[in-house]
């Protein structure tokens, strides 16, 4: 029986109003947003290709055209320009707060298409026990020259099964693929807590909600319609604006599911003592 609860978050439009390149990024390339995204759709759709290596290539190719240096250290750079959803950087220190009170210890992580390097650099970063993201190789010279790691849609529920087992480290094919008895596993899938924005965090939010944990999509003010719909179709438990405030509904479910998940540990200790 774990005490550990894992709460999983997209990050673009999931913690930050949009996409984490548009704030710093493509400005500095003097790139317009619509026209770089519609680039990347029409790359992919064209050359049939994932659409994250679309973006990962075009973001590297118009860097080139521009002598813009594509560092790490220029990346996370640009972190700091990331703006968040109301009480986004106050809510880590108070939710784990929660659990504590509740017996339970909440870890954080990052399941995302974006940028890695940027999320480096952002304010909140250090609240994360594990960042999953796309991420860049560098050359000799430390400019980005091939992705190291691409996460799309799909390839996100890979580290449902790594925060499950414990197997954090990208290189490691082993320990994810090992067969673990659930009862022995790190994080079960009941005490996950999966926060998504759109259609692409679907895999993920079916799955934890299907082996009994939590899946939220949220929504900043109008831009409801998408979580709606995934309400609608049960693939989440709940659509809800993303306040992080006290006393946001958003925070009042989370609350509510920890201590769930605390009681439901607390009465099968109990039920366990009893019959031994």
């Amino acid at each position: 029986m774990s005490d550990k609860i894992a709460i999983m978050y997209d990050f673009d439009e999931t913690l930050c109003t949009r996409n984490m390149q548009e704030y710093s990024l493509l400005p500095h390339l003097n790139l317009n947003p619509d026209e770089f995204w519609g680039s990347v759709v029409n790359l992919a759709r064209t050359s049939n290709m994932d659409p994250t290596l679309a973006y990962m290539y075009l973001m590297i190719e118009e860097a080139k055209k521009r002598n813009y240096p594509i560092k790490r250290e220029e990346f996370q750079k640009l972190g700091a320009d990331i703006e968040y959803y109301p009480g986004v950087e106050d809510y880590f220190h108070k939710i784990n707060e929660y659990g504590r009170s509740q017996g339970m210890q909440i870890q954080h992580f990052i399941i995302s298409s974006g940028t890695k390097e940027i999320i480096e650099g952002c304010s909140i970063y250090d609240e994360f026990t594990k960042v999953f993201a796309s991420e860049f190789h560098y050359d000799e010279n430390g400019n980005a020259d091939w992705p190291a790691l691409a996460i799309n849609y799909t390839g996100k529920t890979q580290f449902l099964f790594r925060i499950n087992k414990n197997a954090l480290e990208i290189y490691d094919s082993n320990k994810v693929n090992t067969n673990i008895a659930p009862s022995e596993r790190d994080i079960p899938f009941d005490h996950m807590i999966y926060l998504g924005d759109g259609m692409t965090d679907v895999p993920c939010m079916r799955l934890v909600k299907a082996n009994g944990g939590y899946s939220i999509g949220v929504y900043y003010k109008e831009k409801k319609s998408t979580v709606r719909r995934l309400l609608n179709e049960d693939r989440v438990n709940f659509a809800l604006q993303a306040d992080y405030r006290d006393g946001s509904e958003l925070m009042n479910v989370l609350h509510d599911i920890i201590g769930k998940i605390a009681a439901e540990d607390r009465v099968r200790k109990y039920t366990k003592t009893e019959i031994d």
